[in-house]
Parts: structure tokens; sequence; C-alpha cells
């Protein structure tokens, strides 16, 4: 078995809405045209076998930026999430949440994973699907233990 492999951070690459040649990585809702730190994004990501998680999905444009300038002139989609191929479906959704105050002129990135438990079982949620919201994962996992019986630390460490 593969291990899930996330990476995601601030890495000022213009990927752009142009997926072509890189359809196997790159999905078809960037935003902007390619630049240089954006080509050794996507061969990186090629070399990696990994896919960019927030060109994946249909939003409004500005629903992708992750930067605008302090004009307001320039906005770019420059923050990435990047998953191995094989667990892109992992992933739900990518979203930018434009109203976080992290301190920073960049907004939050925030994927919104599938998670499936072994040996949690429908009848131990009381047939109930079980939902989490990503950003309280403690609280979520302290829940699902109890319901599932299992030990909270093996799902979220």
């Amino acid at each position: 078995m593969q291990d899930v492999i996330i990476i995601m951070g601030d890495l000022n690459a213009k990927v752009g809405a142009d997926n072509s040649g890189s359809d196997r990585l790159l999905g078809r809702h960037g935003i902007g045209i390619i630049n240089e730190t954006g080509e050794r994004l996507v061969e990186f990501c090629t070399t990696n076998n990994l896919v960019i998680g927030g060109t994946l999905f249909p939003y409004r444009e500005i629903h992708k930026i992750t930067w605008c300038s302090p004009n307001g002139r320039d906005r770019n989609q420059i923050d990435h999430l990047m998953i191995n191929r094989k667990w892109w479906s992992f992933l739900q959704d990518v979203k930018v949440r434009r109203g976080a105050h992290i301190g920073s002129d960049q907004h939050l990135v925030t994927p919104l994973p599938k998670i499936e438990i072994k040996g949690c079982r429908a009848s131990n949620l009381g047939g109930q699907p079980f939902r989490c919201n990503s950003t309280e994962t403690s609280g979520c996992a302290k829940n699902l233990s109890l319901r599932c019986g299992t030990d909270s630390r093996l799902l979220w460490n």
C-alpha cells in the first residue's frame, strides 16, 4: 500500500488554465497563464506523480484566487495543494477561504478529504454517516473514537 502524500504551500507558481500536455496532473480550472515557477512545479509534479488539487474543481475565478496585490489590480492562484495521483479521488474539494484571518496577504487554501475508516461500521455510528469538519480534527477524532470504539491517536497521527 502506498502512503498518501500531500504537499501544500505558497509556491508563487502560476500553473494557468491551459492543461494541454499536462492533463494527468492539472485540472481545467486554473487561473491565468503559466509562469516559470509554474513550469517547474508542473515538472516536479510530473516527476513525482502528483496532481495539483486547486485546478480540479470548478469555481468562479474569485473563489480560486489565493493572492491579491495591495492595489487590488493583480490577482493570482499561487498557493497550491498537491497529492499523489493514486489518491487524487481522496479530495472531495479544495477551497480558498477568503475570510480566514491568518495574518497574511494571501487567502487560506483548505482541502476537504474523504475519510473512510476500516472497522468503523455504520451500525457503530447509529446508522448515520460520520461527518467531520476538517478544521476541528481533535474534537472530531474524540467523537469518532467514542462512536466507533477506536483510539483517536490512530486516526489523526
